[in-house]
């Protein structure tokens, strides 16, 4: 059988775990404790947790082992990666991005009561645990996954033998479309510019001559969700991270100056820079989201909705017109055609943003859709998409689903390279196992 090592899975989950404050000895076991592995541990909600998810999604959950064996090699990865040398430590850096996580979970909620009723936590501090908790492995494992596979690949006469072994045992491709996208801001009047500029500049004012704190002036006014409740401080900001308006502005300063209210593509900042050390800087802004009025939103359709037009008529192509009008920068120099998240061109119909399965349903190859209006990091935008291709599902060939077939041949190579890995190093390693689970015969 084909299958995938996987890293973890629940990346994308934030469930509700465990801790346990007890030293872990060699021989011990805590009720709850499913495994140790080195100073890593295993707890039983855990593996329930795997099994539970893949339920969810319709997979097999007969072989509990197996569970068991990848949450295994997981904490190995985990516990190795610790003690890489080679692997930079980020304990600061991960503690840091917790609150900004923890606020854009809590900003889908009405309140924070219902967040940890639904998260099952008692307190923020619990969910916060869990959430630097999850961050560490995953960022622990993957380092350690990238070292230990980071060269792997396979060559064309892999993938065809790979092809060859396993073509009856692949998965179908998917209904699939190839897109092409063309969006805009609704850019605001320099009126409405004025406004906020003017706004931030009482707000600078009532810092330097009323002596206000620049952070509480960021819990109340700033619109930034990853910073506002942390005094829209951020920290050991590397250079090139930032949108370039605010790093410029913030590089320019000295420790404590506070800069004039500066523009970027989110809106405008008064930005106070923290400390600057080498590389890294910190800072602190108050960010006002530029947010169209309504009749912005109608200017912006109205011009998107004359581009159609142009390119329904012939007058220019859609790549040209996605490159000289498209806000989006990550597709605009490709004639707007969007990018799979595992690569290629190729979006499975099922996984897309159901605005845009909206949009698209009863459509053909071919067809542009009328201008529609969608929310992406926090703006308001402006769409038209256009429908390059239309795939049903099929079987899987070499011929149309080439770079398919070879990720999932670089999957089993990287798996088999983790197996050997795993296989080295587990016996180097203290692992200790639930009698409930002797049967899995892990230490085997």
């Amino acid at each position: 059988m084909v299958r995938n090592f996987g890293i973890f899975l629940n990346v994308v989950l934030l469930c509700a775990f465990s801790f346990t404050k007890a030293q872990i000895k060699p021989g011990d076991f805590v009720d709850g404790i499913t495994a140790v592995i080195g100073d890593e541990i295993v707890l039983e909600s855990e593996l329930q947790e795997q099994i539970n998810y893949s339920k969810q999604q319709g997979g097999k959950v007969d072989d509990v082992c197996e569970f068991l064996r990848t949450l295994v090699n997981n904490k190995l990865m985990i516990y190795k990666a610790k003690k890489d040398t080679l692997i930079e430590k980020r304990a600061d850096a991960i503690r840091e991005m917790v609150n900004q996580k923890y606020d854009q979970i809590l900003s889908q909620f009405p309140d924070e009561k219902q967040m940890l009723k639904v998260y099952n936590f008692r307190t923020s501090y619990e969910m916060k645990k869990a959430i630097e908790k999850i961050d560490t492995d995953n960022y622990y494992g993957q380092e350690k996954f990238s070292r230990i596979t980071g060269n792997v690949d396979v060559t064309p006469n892999e993938v065809k033998d790979f092809y060859n072994q396993y073509k009856d045992q692949l998965p179908d491709a998917k209904d699939e479309v190839i897109l092409a996208r063309i969006q805009i801001y609704p850019k605001l009047k320099e009126k409405h510019k004025q406004e906020l500029i003017d706004k931030l500049n009482r707000i600078k004012e009532r810092i330097e001559k009323e002596g206000e704190s620049f952070e509480n002036m960021a819990r109340i006014y700033s619109e930034d969700p990853g910073s506002a409740s942390n005094g829209g401080l951020y920290k050991n900001i590397s250079k090139g991270k930032m949108v370039k308006p605010f790093e410029a502005a913030a590089l320019n300063l000295q420790e404590g100056e506070i800069s004039e209210p500066v523009e970027s593509d989110y809106g405008f900042h008064l930005i106070q820079l923290v400390k600057k050390s080498g590389k890294e800087y910190d800072a602190r802004h108050i960010l006002l989201l530029s947010k169209p009025d309504r009749e912005e939103v109608l200017t912006a359709k109205k011009e998107l909705d004359s581009i159609r037009t142009l390119i329904i008529g012939g007058k220019m192509t859609f790549k040209e017109a996605a490159y000289r009008f498209s806000d989006d920068k990550a597709t605009k120099f490709n004639a707007g055609v969007l990018s799979s998240p595992a690569g290629g061109n190729k979006l499975e119909k099922a996984s897309l943003p159901a605005i845009v399965a909206y949009q698209i349903a009863g459509h053909k190859k071919g067809d542009i859709v009328e201008v529609f209006e969608e929310e992406n990091n926090n703006k308001k935008t402006l769409n038209i998409i256009k429908i390059i291709d239309d795939i049903p599902s099929h079987k899987l060939n070499l011929v149309t689903d080439y770079e398919k077939i070879k990720t999932l041949a670089l999957n089993k190579k990287k798996s088999e390279v983790m197996d050997r890995w795993v296989k080295e190093e587990l016996p180097k390693t203290f692992l200790s196992v639930n009698k409930r689970y002797e049967k899995c015969n892990i230490q085997k």
